[in-house]
Order: structure tokens, then sequence, then C-alpha cells
């Protein structure tokens, strides 16, 4: 898959490590505490460049901007695939 298509939301957050593991990310989307867009999504749910993603952790919530889409990132580099907003 080239790096600018789509993917999976779950794999997006564990891959830019907004969420460390797959399997949390899943749960978060399955309880409903992940937006996509202003729209609750799935952990299937396709991510692009530009889609705007809200977390919300407890009484804390987070929006990032996906900027790139990558298979596998080191972990220095992976605050670039995503911008806090």
């Amino acid at each position: 898959m080239p790096d600018n298509e789509s993917m999976r939301l779950d794999r997006f957050l564990k891959v830019s490590r907004i969420i460390k593991r797959r399997t949390v990310a899943n749960e978060a989307c399955d309880n409903g505490r992940v937006k996509l867009n202003d729209r609750v999504a799935k952990a299937g749910s396709k991510v692009c460049p530009g889609d705007i993603i809200e977390i919300t952790f407890g009484n804390r919530t987070i929006r990032a901007r996906v900027e790139s889409l990558k298979q596998s990132v080191h972990k220095e580099d992976a605050g670039g695939m995503f911008t806090m907003l």
C-alpha cells in the first residue's frame, strides 16, 4: 500500500504511537471514545492525510490532524505522522 492512500484507524493510532497498543486502540474505538472528522469511528475506519482524530481519555481530549501514513516508523519519527491541534 502506498503511503498516501488510507490506513485502518486502529493501525494508524498504534503506528503513530498516539496509543501504544492496537488492542487498546480497538477498545477505545469500540467504546465510542474516538472520533474521525467529528463522527464516532470504528477501528476499521479508513484514515487519510488531512483527517482529524479526536480521542477522549477520561476527562481529557486530544485532537490531531493526520499528516502522513506509513506502515512502520521509528519511535523518533512517529510524531511526524500527525500534528496536535
